[in-house]
């Protein structure tokens, strides 16, 4: 089997393919819904209780690496969203490339941020302090650059809702697990394949859930195939472009290889929990089915893409500690 096509990216296409045909709805989804965040909050759980509090202190000061991440999510995302217009707009409708625009103002993700990082064996103290300072100031910096750069909406309020649920899903837990480390830190450490598989549970929830939203509100109706083929290639390229300059950027900048992969999961993603919510209060009063559309597409695909290079940075670095263990 190609290396590309591990266990877990083929556990991904399965959830997609499961998601359209059989989405999650109603009832239901609710309960999955309540499930998968129940998971999220056990992930963030043992990450805080694997962690120790020198090196979670030492990720919350890793103020270099923070300001690069936060950099490539809210300056170089939107500059390449607007020098790229020419090359962008033939290829989507007006309306699809204004949602473009407004996926590349948007936060980071946190959970698949911080897991996939978490996968690929990077700094993840740092992971989860980026990820959630990129999420917290997105509830601001996501509507001045929207009143900036799309339209003036004169004040078109701050979602308070998003900071709260940060709080309560991912720091609370963290914070629990931290206090709880004195207690359990030492099974932790011992069966760190159970953080593995649960890293990997919430991403698969997380797709599900997700693609199951956008199938039942109209995925595969809303956009003609023509422009449908057109988004999926911008978003590659805004994707690939993202990955590429994070990636080059780590390197030039003198990063250590764990702060590369950090930097590389961190600043090349958007969150998909934030900007719908975002979107209804930014755009209140519109029809915001193809402001969302962009960022639907964008979110399974850098969750598919960003999945199979944590996989290979985390095969490469278990052959490289074989190599170091048999010399």
């Amino acid at each position: 089997m190609s290396k590309l096509l591990d266990s877990f990216t083929l556990a991904l296409i399965a959830t997609v393919t499961l998601a359209s045909l059989l989405p999650c709805s109603g009832e239901a989804a609710q309960i999955f819904n309540l499930i998968t965040n129940l998971a999220i909050g056990l992930l963030f759980f043992l990450h805080g209780a694997k962690l120790s509090r020198e090196a979670v202190l030492a990720g919350a000061g890793h103020w270099r690496l923070h300001l690069t991440v936060l950099a490539c999510t809210f300056v170089l995302f939107p500059l390449l969203g607007m020098l790229l217009k020419p090359v962008l707009t033939p290829l989507v409708t007006p309306e699809l490339y204004l949602g473009v625009l407004y996926l590349c103002m948007l936060p980071s993700t946190v959970q698949s941020s911080i897991a996939f990082t978490s996968m690929a064996q990077g700094n993840v103290p740092a992971a989860i302090c980026s990820a959630t300072a990129s999420n917290l100031l997105g509830i601001f910096l996501t509507p001045l650059l929207v009143g900036w750069l799309i339209v003036d909406h004169g004040g078109a309020g701050q979602n308070m809702g998003s900071a709260l649920g940060i709080v309560y899903q991912l720091l609370l837990p963290f914070v629990a697990g931290q206090i709880a480390r004195r207690w359990i830190g030492g099974w932790v450490d011992q069966h760190k394949a159970v953080l593995k598989y649960v890293d990997q549970g919430s991403i698969l929830m997380v797709v599900y859930t997700a693609f199951s939203a956008a199938v039942i509100s109209g995925l595969w109706r809303q956009t003609p195939p023509a422009a449908l083929a057109g988004l999926l290639a911008v978003n590659g390229l805004l994707l690939g472009l993202l990955l590429a300059i994070t990636a080059l950027a780590g390197r030039k900048l003198g990063f250590n290889r764990e702060d590369r992969i950090t930097i590389l999961f961190c600043g090349s993603k958007k969150s998909l929990a934030s900007g719908v919510p975002m979107a209804k209060v930014l755009f209140a009063g519109h029809a915001i089915g193809a402001i969302v559309l962009p960022l639907m597409l964008f979110h399974q695909i850098q969750l598919m893409v960003c999945a199979m290079l944590a996989q290979r940075y985390r095969s490469r670095q278990m052959r490289s500690a074989r190599a170091e263990t048999r010399a």
